[in-house]
């Protein structure tokens, strides 16, 4: 399993599910806002927005908070946000991107930085990690949205790249270009994914001891804290020995 996937399954599992809820879902709103200023107010005639829109159903963001971000693009006073993407290591070499979404630079630049130093990491230029991952679309199902074969037809008709299925669902991947096309196409045939969004998969993982991991991901947990953070990834791996240790302390 990713580091990444790793890290967020045992920060849910630790609690705090309401308060992390509620910052996921100003984080989907502000990204909504955004991508509704930055074209049109159809989803349908704004590629962006779809895909924002996408993300916060799937994680069961409510209609009217969705609503609501997208009227907000019309108000005059919005602030004009760019996105920007950090990149470094944390400890034991581990790659890390950190994606943002921020109407002042020089604020979130100063706090993804003491986050880094904080953590013993190092904050690189853009693009010293980009070269470990793949930018890549990733829509996932529960494993009552059908067989293996028939995710895996539904989704090479809609254009995806790859399907992988097991107990716990099915992960399904595309091109980041295609990603709110293949998740359109396969909303019409298996309903609404449980996720759909896109991601910096690792092209070779690393594993890590037990104090790493523990330094890791409370340096991926601080990253996300931030309000003006919305995504964060690393290239690690922690055994099945090392997880048990993390999930039970």
């Amino acid at each position: 399993m990713a580091g990444h996937s790793q890290y967020k399954n045992i920060m849910h599992r630790k609690g705090k599910q309401d308060a992390m809820r509620s910052k996921l879902f100003a984080k989907f709103a502000r990204e909504i806002t955004v991508a509704a200023k930055s074209g049109t107010p159809d989803p349908d005639m704004n590629p962006r927005l779809r895909l924002a829109i996408q993300e916060a159903r799937a994680e069961n963001m409510p209609k009217d908070n969705i609503e609501r971000a997208i009227k907000k693009a019309a108000g005059g006073d919005l602030a004009n946000y760019e996105a920007v993407r950090y990149e470094g290591y944390a400890p034991g070499g581990i790659a890390v991107i950190v994606e943002a979404l921020t109407d002042n630079r020089n604020r979130t630049g100063g706090v993804v930085r003491s986050v880094f130093t904080k953590f013993n990491g190092n904050l690189g230029a853009t693009g010293s990690v980009s070269h470990m991952f793949n930018h890549i679309g990733e829509i996932t199902y529960k494993p009552n949205a059908g067989t293996a074969d028939g995710v895996l037809e539904a989704a090479i008709d809609a254009g995806a790249d790859d399907v992988q299925s097991d107990e716990s669902g099915h992960v399904i991947t595309t091109a980041f270009e295609s990603l709110g096309t293949v998740a359109s196409a396969l909303e019409k045939k298996l309903g609404e994914a449980q996720s759909v969004k896109a991601v910096w998969k690792p092209n070779l993982s690393t594993s890590v001891d037990e104090d790493n991991a523990q330094s890791i991901m409370k340096m991926l947990a601080a990253l996300e804290d931030d309000d003006d953070v919305q995504n964060v990834y690393a290239n690690f791996e922690i055994s099945d020995e090392v997880l048990k240790k993390l999930t039970a302390a």
